[in-house]
């Protein structure tokens, strides 16, 4: 009986043990990726922009035209799988149009030009080779590269110069720069809700009132209405950041007394409530508008 219940549990053990090495070997061993995915979000405008890509480095190896990405020819710009752009809403680049919607982003480098290719086909592994189809390009349209006086390890995909309704997309690697500004279409959409909600709207609650004006004064719209706007923000309980706008709206204007009186009740209020910044501003702003009354 005991040789018996021996025998069973050795066989349980040998039946477990294996099943554990079986299970071992089809997990792998976790370990760092060469090539680490790293996504990249930007709200541009009104909405994102995403990019997924994989982070090669050089390790020692000669990039542009060298060991790892030869000129004129299709590269999945980065490592890896294909890496893909997301536009949350249309947009146009150099002209391009680009519908809202998920791409792959390919490049092919030269030494003094780079051609973008926004793909619609966002399944191809890599550079896709025999399956990659030009016609399914979006657009198509080609960069001057610059030098960086840094020598970018890993690399690297990002966003700079952001504006309002702009931002430029950066590839960055060893000491290249290749850069395209990405355009999205802002005024209209911002118009079309202060039309809607200001301008047609029924007791109009006071931050639309001052959001409206702002953005009448950062964009050279028409000043006047920005004021009446923003003293309707101000005419009952005035905050002294409104007010601040209120004066660079009345200086844009010419109106410099006027902007200075409304930039001391600001200044005046941002000290009751000790906002340095603010008396900062409004001092600086009354001394140059004193000396154009």
């Amino acid at each position: 009986m005991k040789k018996i219940l021996f025998s069973m549990l050795l066989s349980a053990a040998l039946v477990g043990g294996t099943a554990v090495t079986v299970q071992a070997q089809q997990q792998g061993i976790a370990m760092p990726a060469a090539s680490p995915m790293a996504t990249v979000t930007q709200k541009v405008g009104l909405s994102d922009i995403k990019v997924e890509y994989s982070r090669p480095s050089m390790k020692g190896r000669s990039i542009y035209g060298g060991d790892v990405v030869p000129y004129g020819k299709l590269w999945r710009t980065g490592a890896n799988a294909a890496t893909k752009i997301t536009f949350g809403e249309d947009v146009t680049i150099q002209g391009n149009k680009i519908p809202a919607g998920e791409y792959a982003l390919y490049t092919i480098p030269n030494q003094n030009e780079w051609t973008i290719i926004i793909h619609k086909n966002t399944k191809h592994w890599g550079d896709g080779g025999q399956a990659y189809k030009q016609e399914e390009d979006q657009a198509r349209f080609t960069i001057k590269p610059q030098t960086n006086p840094r020598t970018i390890e890993t690399f690297t995909i990002n966003f700079a110069n952001l504006k309002a309704n702009s931002a430029d997309l950066e590839i960055l690697w060893d000491k290249t720069i290749a850069r395209f500004t990405i355009e999205t279409d802002v005024d209209s959409k911002v118009m079309a809700q202060i039309q809607e909600r200001v301008v047609n709207g029924k007791e109009v609650p006071v931050g639309l009132y001052a959001q409206a004006a702002s953005y009448y004064y950062d964009n050279d719209k028409d000043l006047k209405q920005a004021l009446e706007w923003m003293k309707k923000a101000n005419a009952n309980d005035p905050k002294f950041w409104h007010l601040h706008t209120q004066a660079k709206i009345q200086a844009k204007m010419k109106d410099y007394k006027g902007a200075v009186k409304t930039a001391e009740q600001s200044m005046a209020l941002a000290q009751k409530e000790n906002n340095a910044d603010y008396v900062r501003m409004n001092e600086k702003a009354i001394a140059e508008w004193k000396k154009m009354k």
